[in-house]
């Protein structure tokens, strides 16, 4: 099956309202043309320097998606272009991007990355801690970008309970978020969880963005 086929059969697979991030990291600029050609426009990269370089050899009406870890020393690399940012971690992030937004006259969604997994190594604001930078207020005047939901990473396990689990804490986190500080933004609306191992149990939960890479692309070389 090729990358149409792929795009179809998940399609299926999931509403009408849930966007795909086609995770197109460590993929040739020839394959995402592919995905492009069959009619797949959002993009997901986790590299600033990689994707800046795909970024100025592809269409320029792809809607590109940064979803990795992102360093404050590399915003500077993706903020002319990146239409949303799904990563952010502290407050020092959103800062950047705000500076790096104010330069280019751009306004840059972003959503808010929450710690949901058992495993240590994922990244992501507790609640406390993001519910301490939203009570601050010290992001209101960040003119240049939007708030514009949520961010979750569930375990890498086969434990699809602990998996459901996960994503109905992030569910209820962007719930409690949207009362508290994003009642009158309806903006803030997104929840992204749900990658090609877990999306089905992610939209049951609530998603309204998957994270997709191998079930459209096929196994890749990961580096």
């Amino acid at each position: 099956m090729d990358f149409a086929e792929n795009l179809n059969e998940l399609q299926k697979m999931i509403p009408a309202g849930v966007k795909i991030i086609a995770v197109s990291k460590t993929q040739p600029v020839s394959t995402i043309m592919h995905a492009y050609q069959a009619g797949q426009r959002i993009f997901g990269e986790n590299k600033a320097q990689e994707l800046a370089s795909k970024y100025h050899q592809l269409p320029q009406d792809i809607e590109w998606h940064f979803i990795g870890h992102l360093q404050t020393n590399k915003v500077k690399y993706i903020t002319p272009f990146i239409a949303m940012v799904h990563s952010i971690d502290s407050f020092n992030l959103l800062y950047e991007i705000n500076k790096e937004a104010v330069k280019g006259n751009r306004t840059i969604d972003c959503l808010l990355q929450l710690h949901i997994a058992s495993e240590e190594t994922k990244y992501g604001f507790t609640l406390d801690e993001v519910t301490n930078m939203l009570k601050s207020g010290t992001h209101l005047p960040f003119d240049n970008i939007r708030i514009a939901g949520v961010m979750g990473m569930g375990s890498f396990t086969e434990d699809f309970t602990l998996v459901r689990r996960e994503f109905k804490m992030l569910y209820h986190y962007f719930n409690l978020l949207k009362t508290t500080f994003f009642a009158n933004n309806p903006e803030f609306k997104e929840i992204s969880m749900g990658m090609s191992g877990d999306f089905q149990i992610a939209v049951e939960e609530g998603s309204t963005m998957i994270r997709i890479g191998t079930l459209l692309f096929g196994e890749r070389n990961n580096r």
